[in-house]
């Protein structure tokens, strides 16, 4: 089924014609080729594509690490493009947390300070630090083990560390590249149920960009990439996961520990 161009909620997050060009000259690459995408407060979009379709280009311009060529990003009608580095790096710190495939993780740092990392950068008092990454680390079933080292851990357990670090500034948007890439089927599953049950329940809006089908079968919409353009923008009309109960009374459950 075919998302309606022109959905009826407000915009948080749009791309109009945007182009990304590296290089110059005969060495010029053009990675994105007038991308056009609106993503709307709440929203779980899966992001899928080829290698050097321009997926990654995309999710590093709307997490503000990067700017366009040519073209517009509007985050709640914002054009990001004209705003400084400073101010864009303000944004980022604020709306958008980050999850990646290698989990990022200081190894000889127990899950609390990797967590309290961002909150350290923020300036934020050491108790505030605490109580947040604590919380944080209790929010994705890792309650008791906050000293534990990265090395103390399973992948899917890291990766768990991974997005609380992600969500202890209580981001507007998760951008997620390839956050299941490192781990078996059963700890990917795991993690894309708590995705989507962050998605569910705080209404996180999630930018996941994925290879794997039964990965991005978690999300409510899936847009494809190639060759720079957007090929295809679908709604999903068999979502899995905690978005699939979406219009239920009661909450997903909890993901179990990894």
């Amino acid at each position: 089924m075919t998302r309606d161009p022109t959905p009826a909620a407000a915009a948080l997050i749009e791309l109009r014609a945007v182009t990304k060009t590296y290089g110059t000259g005969s060495a010029a690459f053009q990675a994105l080729r007038g991308v056009d995408l609106t993503v709307t407060d709440g929203d779980f979009v899966a992001v899928m594509g080829p290698s050097g379709s321009g997926k990654s280009t995309a999710m590093n311009i709307l997490g503000c690490l990067d700017v366009p060529t040519s073209g517009a990003y509007l985050f709640r009608g914002v054009p990001v493009q004209r705003l400084s580095r400073d101010q864009r790096a303000l944004l980022r710190r604020r709306h958008f947390g980050f999850v990646f495939q290698g989990f990022n993780l200081l190894p000889r740092t127990s899950a609390q300070e990797n967590v309290e990392l961002p909150l350290l950068y923020r300036g934020e008092s050491t108790a505030a630090r605490h109580a947040a990454a604590r919380e944080a680390l209790a929010a994705v079933g890792l309650a008791g083990w906050e000293h534990h080292t990265p090395a103390e851990l399973s992948g899917g357990q890291q990766q768990r560390v991974a997005i609380a670090r992600a969500l202890v500034t209580e981001p507007t948007v998760l951008l997620a590249d390839e956050p299941t890439g490192n781990l078996d089927t059963q700890r990917g599953r795991e993690i894309m149920e708590l995705l989507a049950a962050l998605n569910h329940e705080r209404g996180i809006t999630v930018l996941m960009v994925t290879h794997e089908p039964d990965m991005a079968a978690y999300a409510r919409r899936i847009v494809r990439f190639v060759d720079g353009r957007v090929a295809s923008d679908t709604l999903n009309g068999h979502v899995v996961g905690a978005a699939a109960s979406a219009a239920a009374p009661t909450k997903a459950a909890a993901p179990e520990n990894a």
